[in-house]
């Protein structure tokens, strides 16, 4: 495992945005850049050292109709379920192409923060990260996280918490 590199001042632009949010908030959370990447929920938590449900992964889907961003942030270790998703917000979800991820968070895949996105999303948290202390989210980067708590996840996205995780059957 590679060292990772703290930092305090952002690497890159899209680094400086999510910094930027933290500290408007009061959130003295650091973002830390490995040279590992964390484009996953198992290559974040394995960089981290943490558990995978630990690893807040920004999910991007299009409201078909009206073309808005919705933001679901889930548990690392859960599939988002998109006819939960379409119920809650009241309208038809789908994947989001690269390109309208970009236009509308100013991130690439793979580093989408949940915070600092270029058009408000409509924004979902997965009920599972509030039974964790800490978790780790992507700071704008393919290979930046930073740490937080579900309760300031929730405060920086005002996000709604909801059961958006894919049921498996057994």
């Amino acid at each position: 495992m590679t060292a990772p590199v703290e930092t305090q001042v952002a690497a890159s632009a899209s680094q400086q945005r999510v910094a930027d949010v933290l500290a408007q908030h009061g959130i003295a959370a650091r973002i830390v850049t490995f040279d590992a990447s964390t484009r996953t929920a198992a290559d974040a938590a394995a960089a981290i050292g943490c558990d995978v449900a630990q690893i807040a992964k920004s999910i991007i889907l299009k409201a078909k109709a009206s073309d808005r961003l919705v933001l679901v942030v889930t548990s690392g270790r859960n599939r988002v379920d998109e006819k939960a998703v379409s119920a809650l917000i009241g309208e038809k979800t789908g994947r989001a192409d690269a390109d309208f991820v970009r236009a509308k968070t100013g991130f690439a895949i793979g580093g989408v923060a949940p915070v600092a996105h270029v058009e408000t999303p409509i924004t979902l948290i997965d009920q599972d990260l509030f039974e964790y202390a800490e978790i780790w989210a992507a700071a704008g980067t393919p290979n930046s996280v930073f740490r937080l708590t579900p309760d300031e996840l929730l405060t920086l996205t005002a996000g709604r918490v909801a059961r958006v995780k894919e049921e498996t059957t057994a």
